[in-house]
């Protein structure tokens, strides 16, 4: 590459990320290791904070810039120096043509009603997202959601990559699976911005697949914590987990005809449930509701162990059932159908071991696939 055309790759790539939880600061801190010095990449990396006033009297935004860290949500981790943390949604994302989504997903739609027309148009974006919205007409992956309303391309990067647990703020080994739909060179792009010898990317040809891997398993780590807050055992929990996971692949399958059995073995897929139904936020409440024997609500645990982060699981299972009853498939999946109805109190924390008399026969619909 000439010289002219080498320059012209230096402004190309300039990162903004959208979120600034957990989740969020470590994928900033990730990219910014990879964008500071690297040709293909302007070094600064924004950062979208909503802003807060930390119980000291000080706006998260400027706590964030003066110590270089996430003080709330990422406490004693550097973020780089090249990350700026910006409270304006607008000025955050204004020069950016590669834009980061890690927010709760229930917050995306009226992001991106902020975002319409305010950013470039030959802006790529990827979500770490796990979540669905649910429309008249079916389930709306956040990837697509992005896409329809921003008009950009988006990919996802979903994992066994549990933010806190997983330690890959302090550089423990990680990995993910970034899904893409067309273009395997910005997958590639995005690959080469995440990775680091400590977290391992690969890319498949599947959005759908690992993002509703992502999703999907939170529904399951419900399940799991449920079964951990009545000290049913490890064969029990390793039960659940298999089942879960039977019931994620026949559901992505289901809605889904271009979904690969493969991904189901990629870190978004086995990797994933796993670790989520080990530790992480979702699984630590669910337990915390069994051990209250349902007395406490999941909004009241989630106010008092989360510190501000949003559960997503709770949400994610009522969005399953709302696409399940719609199709009239909630008795083809037990675990996922029993979870929504415990949390929401309909039944016991109990019965989510009392459905498996009722397991449906999968290999019905084993080959089958049904698109919205």
């Amino acid at each position: 590459m000439g010289e002219a055309g080498h320059e012209a790759a230096v402004e190309q790539f300039r990162v903004s990320v959208v979120g600034s939880g957990n989740w969020g600061s470590v994928a900033a801190k990730l990219v910014a290791s990879n964008t500071i010095g690297h040709p293909f990449f302007h070094d600064e990396v924004r950062m979208w904070v909503f802003e807060e006033v930390l119980p000291c009297g000080e706006k998260l935004s400027d706590a964030i810039n003066r110590t270089n860290e996430n003080v709330k949500y990422l406490n004693g981790v550097k973020l780089g120096k090249n990350v700026v943390a910006d409270p304006d949604l607008e000025n955050a994302v204004r020069e950016a043509n590669m834009l980061v989504f890690v927010t709760p997903h229930q917050f995306m739609e009226g992001i991106c009603k902020r975002l319409g027309g305010k950013i470039r148009s030959d802006a790529e974006g990827i979500s770490l997202i796990k979540g669905m919205e649910v429309k008249k007409e079916g389930p709306c992956m956040i990837s697509k959601l992005i896409t329809d309303m921003l008009g950009i391309n988006c990919c996802v990067l979903m994992g066994a990559n549990i933010a806190n647990e997983a330690r890959i703020a302090f550089e423990k080994f990680s990995e993910a699976t970034i899904g893409y739909k067309h273009s395997k060179e910005v997958a590639q792009r995005w690959a080469k911005l995440f990775s680091q010898s400590y977290f391992l990317v690969s890319a498949v040809q599947d959005i759908e697949g690992v993002e509703l891997c992502g999703t999907l398993k939170n529904v399951v780590a419900i399940a799991a914590g449920l079964v951990d807050g009545l000290d049913m055992g490890n064969n029990t929990k390793a039960a659940i987990m298999r089942i879960g996971l039977r019931e994620m692949r026949a559901l992505s399958k289901r809605l889904f005809s271009s979904v690969k059995d493969s991904t189901f073995f990629e870190s978004c897929g086995v990797a994933d449930v796993i670790t989520t139904c080990l530790g992480g936020r979702n699984r630590r409440v669910a337990e915390a509701f069994a051990r209250t024997g349902g007395k406490k609500s999941f909004n009241e645990l989630e106010e008092e162990l989360l510190q501000g982060q949003k559960l997503q699981g709770v949400s994610t299972a009522k969005e399953v059932y709302d696409v399940l009853s719609h199709r009239g498939w909630q008795g083809l999946f037990p675990l996922l159908t029993t979870v929504h109805k415990i949390c929401i109190g309909l039944l016991p924390p109990s019965a989510i071991v009392e459905y498996s008399e009722h397991a449906p026969n999968f290999s019905l619909f084993e080959g089958s696939a049904e698109c919205y």
